[in-house]
């Protein structure tokens, strides 16, 4: 009798420890297939031709929300009136879903094209330092290659600005923008905003910005995808100097998502 007690209690103990490790491994398995919000759109990314693909299948009404929630997910130090301030409504944005291309560099002049007179690109404002035209992006290095591939729009009048922190002092930009007429500058958000609070950078004449979306780097990260760059981006996009014009019928400022 004592014996078969012993081996009922053991017995009992044996599915106790089992049903615990099933529980766990359930638990394992629930964590698993949550994915988390870096990898939401692991299925859009082009990882060979460095693109994330799903800027271009949106309209301005999810790409607004997709920015939202950008903010929301990395300004988790801003209060709630702050977050709202950052928003972009979807009017303010323009649909470029219509735009067929791979969103690769190569592609950018045919893009811009696309939502701009040609001709127009080519020229640029007489007051020095007042571009018609200016692409955001997230670096140096990714900057100076959005500035090659529209070289093409660069003449004698007209000159490319480049307007990012890597191997350029934020005075020699000054300087530049002084003494040159530019049609399209390219640069980062915190560079492109000291530039304007200076003076040097002027929005007379701007017509459109672009935002170089879609690209990604070998970490499968975006201008979106990192606090370093989205917030600053966001603050950029969000400059009253803007709000006021993205949605001014007579002197309208394109918001275009590349």
């Amino acid at each position: 009798m004592s014996e078969g007690r012993v081996v009922k209690r053991r017995s009992t103990t044996s599915k106790a420890k089992s049903k615990k490790r099933y529980r766990g491994d359930d638990d394992d398995g629930s964590r698993k297939r949550r994915k988390p919000a870096h990898d939401e759109d692991e299925g859009y990314l082009d990882l060979e031709a460095g693109v994330n693909k799903k800027i271009a299948l949106v309209d301005s009404l999810l790409l607004a929300d997709h920015l939202a929630k950008k903010i929301r997910r990395f300004g988790t130090d801003l209060t709630p009136v702050e977050l709202s301030c950052l928003d972009i409504s979807p009017s303010s944005i323009t649909d470029t879903s219509s735009f067929q291309q791979t969103r690769s560099l190569e592609n950018l002049p045919d893009f811009l094209e696309q939502f701009a007179d040609p001709k127009r690109l080519c020229e640029a404002p007489k007051q020095n330092g007042s571009p018609h035209t200016i692409v955001v992006t997230s670096a140096g290095l990714r900057a100076a290659d959005i500035v090659r591939s529209v070289r093409k729009y660069q003449t004698k009048t007209n000159t490319i600005a480049k307007l990012f922190a890597k191997h350029i002092k934020l005075e020699e930009s000054v300087q530049f923008l002084e003494k040159h007429r530019t049609g399209i500058a390219v640069g980062t958000p915190v560079r492109l905003s000291d530039l304007v609070e200076n003076s040097a950078l002027k929005l007379d004449n701007l017509e459109r910005l672009v935002i170089d979306a879609s690209h990604i780097d070998q970490k499968k990260r975006g201008i979106m995808d990192m606090k370093e760059t989205m917030v600053p981006l966001a603050r950029w996009l969000a400059r009253h100097e803007f709000k006021e014009r993205y949605v001014d019928p007579d002197k309208g400022l394109q918001l275009l998502f590349f």
